[in-house]
């Protein structure tokens, strides 16, 4: 009788702590998410003319010549798909040791790919978030000193001038939190958009 006394208050102790934690948190959390930070809870998503463009947090690739262009990326778009067919961008992180033979060769063929289209720039360095992937595979910004090398690449492909395209580039720059943490960074996805003459803010 005792051991039934003490199940039948685990079992209600169970039932108690799911209706709290499985039901009413994430209602609530939800509902406070959606009243009070809509756009951030939704992915901070890009929507001009109620077209979605994509998130501001998420990295797209561009290789485009009047397009300003991201970190490297690697998207398998086959290998899976949403409830109607429609294929899913997965992308993930693949740089390899740095000792690799491997890793040098992709390096040295993505140098000499940035070195062709940007034949301007010379013998400068190319930065290096052009020829390596972040860690998600996904990042949606690259520094400005990234962006400055595709300048004159970007206004010799369309109607904008160098300037203009460094007007663009600085609008959306992000820079340190606080002005001490972390370092300036420019969203890939909103500089091609306002390039595209898409958004403009």
């Amino acid at each position: 009788m005792k051991a039934l006394k003490i199940s039948g208050k685990a079992l209600a102790f169970v039932l108690v702590l799911t209706l709290l934690c499985g039901v009413v948190y994430p209602l609530v959390t939800t509902g406070l998410a959606q009243a009070l930070f809509h756009k951030q809870a939704n992915g901070d998503l890009i929507v001009i003319d109620g077209v979605n463009y994509g998130s501001e947090h998420i990295g797209q690739q561009f290789t485009q010549m009047n397009h300003l262009w991201g970190r490297p990326m690697r998207i398998d778009t086959e290998s899976f798909a949403d409830a109607d067919g429609n294929p899913l961008a997965y992308s993930w992180a693949s740089n390899k040791s740095p000792a690799s033979d491997e890793q040098d060769a992709v390096y040295a063929e993505r140098v000499a790919a940035i070195r062709a289209a940007h034949p301007e720039m010379g013998d400068a360095p190319v930065p290096v978030e052009l020829i390596t992937e972040s860690g998600s595979g996904l990042d949606p910004e690259i520094s400005p000193e990234a962006a400055e090398y595709q300048v004159k690449r970007i206004a010799a492909n369309t109607d904008w001038t160098e300037d203009e395209v460094r007007e663009i580039i600085e609008r959306y720059t992000t820079g340190r939190l606080f002005g001490i943490f972390g370092e300036p960074r420019v969203n890939v996805l909103k500089v091609n958009l306002a390039l595209d003459g898409i958004l403009k803010e």
